[in-house]
């Protein structure tokens, strides 16, 4: 059982900033934000740096403005979020701030590319497309790291906890 410390996002003292950091030192809530991190890396830095068989940042922007017709702005807070947001949510920085960008490139990936596809991914290579179940969990996972913050070790506790 858990519950919030004083420093919990309802408490109004500090400010927004304050608020937007504020996370109890729940261990739960870090494994879940390090687990989230850890999948969402590799996806940012093949869009980045080219890593994992990736095309990097020149040919994912031209894959995406191009071929997707997806805005160069738009494009490019999809490529921030998976790769800096998986970063922040690994260290536990702007834990939210991150949550909510992975989430939204999570919720437009499902409607523009993988609604269509049905719900289950293509494990067994039978089906013509990847289902939305693995994004729905990833959704899930950002939601509850909104609500709740970075949990225990991360920097977003050492900061709300320096006041």
């Amino acid at each position: 059982m858990s519950s919030y410390s004083a420093a919990s996002p309802a408490d109004t003292r500090g400010g927004f900033f304050h608020r937007l950091i504020a996370t109890d030192g729940s261990g739960a809530t870090a494994l879940l934000r390090i687990t989230l991190a850890i999948i969402m890396f590799p996806h940012g830095a093949q869009k980045v740096l080219g890593w994992f068989g990736g095309y990097g940042f020149t040919g994912t922007m031209g894959f995406f403005t191009g071929q997707m017709k997806i805005p160069y702005i738009f494009a490019l807070l999809a490529i921030i979020a998976e790769f800096l947001g998986a970063i922040g949510l690994l260290v536990g920085l702007l834990t939210r701030v991150a949550a909510f960008g992975i989430a939204c490139v999570m919720v437009v990936a499902v409607a523009t590319t993988h609604l269509p596809n049905g719900f289950f991914m293509n494990w067994t290579g039978q089906q013509k497309g990847e289902g939305f179940e693995y994004h729905l969990l990833v959704i899930a996972i950002a939601v509850f790291l909104m609500i709740r913050g970075a949990g225990a070790a991360s920097l977003d506790r050492m900061l709300s906890n320096r006041r």
